[in-house]
């Protein structure tokens, strides 16, 4: 009997640690600045007091749109990752992201998990955002940047058949997707900028469209993020630094980019 139970507590410890392992090596591997699966731009030049603010899940009205105007009166272009079916569903958000000065990416039709999906889902999904951003705009983009941060070689690979050059971001996600108030994702993105610095917010939750879904708004409620973006702008003026657009950072990198939106580089 104390055989047996030695033996199970044994085997409970050694699947114990290759969960752990297995989860260390997922999120090693996951890693915004892992470069294990290809080459993903992480971060700009670390000797110019320059940041990229960018912004993940959208379209999602009315705080996409107040976020643009939050931008507009700032004076500041940011880039928006955008998911294809709120895209489709709000093109007159993306198409003013454009006109006013701001860059594209995609973010794939629905957010799905690409590592589970095969070559052609990938491209698939690529593909039908890339039209949906083409027919709200006039324009393709060749930005984009994986659901969940989540790729691997077959995800890279066709990403670069596609033309696309994959961004990540260097400043640690502020999880503004569990509704912290507005000043506490300010202190968690500000007090990790450096030069060059890449930050992610969110202006929608993984493209559901809660307006035509009659969901609760609760889930799609990014009123925090709205703020966050003044005060963060507000700080990081104060530091001294000057806000670019990916295809912009890109530029300064000597990256060459096809992205040419209305007013950006």
């Amino acid at each position: 009997m104390r055989v047996s139970l030695r033996s199970g507590l044994t085997g409970a410890i050694a699947l114990l640690l290759v969960a752990l392992v297995a989860f260390w090596a997922y999120e090693t591997a996951e890693s915004p600045a892992n470069q294990l699966f290809g080459k993903t731009l992480v971060s700009g030049p670390d000797d110019r007091r320059i940041v990229a603010l960018t912004f993940d899940d959208g379209p999602n009205p009315p705080y996409t749109t107040r976020i643009l105007d939050v931008l507009e009166r700032e004076h500041v272009h940011a880039t928006f990752f955008v998911v294809g079916r709120a895209v489709q569903a709000y093109p007159s958000v993306v198409r003013r992201e454009a006109l006013d000065g701001d860059a594209i990416g995609n973010h794939t039709w629905n957010h799905a998990h690409l590592i589970v999906l095969d070559a052609a889902q990938v491209r698939a999904s690529l593909d039908r955002t890339d039209a949906a951003i083409y027919a709200a705009t006039g324009e393709h983009t060749h930005l984009m940047r994986p659901p969940f941060g989540a790729r691997d070689w077959l995800v890279l690979n066709q990403v670069r058949k596609l033309g696309y050059t994959p961004v990540m971001w260097s400043v640690p996600l502020a999880r503004d997707w569990e509704y912290p108030p507005a000043r506490v994702i300010e202190e968690r993105i500000v007090s990790k900028v450096h030069d060059g610095s890449i930050i992610v917010l969110h202006d929608g939750n993984r493209g559901i469209l809660c307006g035509e879904h009659h969901l609760s708004p609760h889930i799609c409620d990014r009123r925090n993020d709205i703020e966050a973006t003044r005060l963060i702008i507000d700080a990081l003026k104060r530091e001294g630094y000057r806000f670019v657009t990916v295809p912009q950072l890109l530029a300064l990198e000597g990256t060459p980019t096809r992205t040419s939106f209305h007013g950006s580089e």
